[in-house]
């Protein structure tokens, strides 16, 4: 069974489409047509990320081509206008570049894309070096794990965890990511704890638990329960 990719390096693209500080605003243009990408890492000397070029870096070009913004739109969109009239990467590009580290974890590398409002990161070094990219389509792919693999793993690492006693008698099923836990436990204060690690495991979509059983209960005088 291969094993749950929990980081950036598991899933991420190690042959990156990049160009150079001073690579001119066509070369950008035609390279994203040949690559079929809309964003590209810009890089220095033997491969430190400096910054991003995206569509978005290259469209004001096209939107200011044939109008004299006023004083005030300048003013309100001074990135905009200044990259209008650049004519290479190191003056398109956004920087500093968000990126991420190869060993983060998927949730991680999703919280930056989703904070920074981002479709990619460049996945760097701890010098800065580029490794490879990584994509919103890349964190999806835990979710193309086979439902018996994660029914295995939440069996060895949630079930025979939580419920040693039990896990005989609790049945997992697994049916398009949806985890669904049946049986009779004797503590139902470990329901929550078991949906929160079976949440946990990639692959997963959502959780259905249906499990009973006693709620464990104080002692009661002497000690005797």
């Amino acid at each position: 069974m291969p094993e749950t990719p929990h980081i950036v390096s598991d899933v991420m693209t190690q042959t990156v489409v990049a160009v150079g500080r001073d690579a001119p605003f066509k070369e950008i243009v035609r390279t994203m047509e040949q690559w079929k990408v809309s964003a590209m890492p810009v890089l220095e000397g033997e491969g430190r990320v400096i910054g991003v070029v995206s569509e978005a870096d290259l469209l004001p070009k096209e939107e200011f081509r044939d109008s004299d913004p006023s004083l005030t739109e300048q003013r309100r969109r001074l990135s905009d206008v200044a990259k209008a009239g650049a004519s290479t990467a190191g003056d398109l590009m956004s920087t500093p570049a968000v990126t991420v580290h190869p060993g983060a974890t998927l949730a991680h590398a999703a919280r930056i894309m989703a904070v920074r409002h981002v479709k990619r990161l460049p996945v760097v070094d701890d010098i800065g070096m580029l490794q490879g990219i990584v994509s919103r389509a890349d964190l999806l792919k835990v979710f193309l794990r086979p439902d018996e693999d994660i029914e295995e793993e939440v069996r060895r690492t949630v079930v025979a965890y939580l419920f040693p006693a039990f896990s005989h008698a609790i049945h997992v099923h697994v049916h398009e990511g949806v985890v669904t836990l049946r049986g009779h436990i004797r503590d139902t204060s470990l329901i929550s704890v078991a949906v929160r690690l079976v949440r946990a495991i990639e692959g997963v979509v959502d959780v259905e638990p249906h499990l009973t059983g006693e709620s464990a209960t104080p002692p009661g005088p002497g000690g005797v329960q």
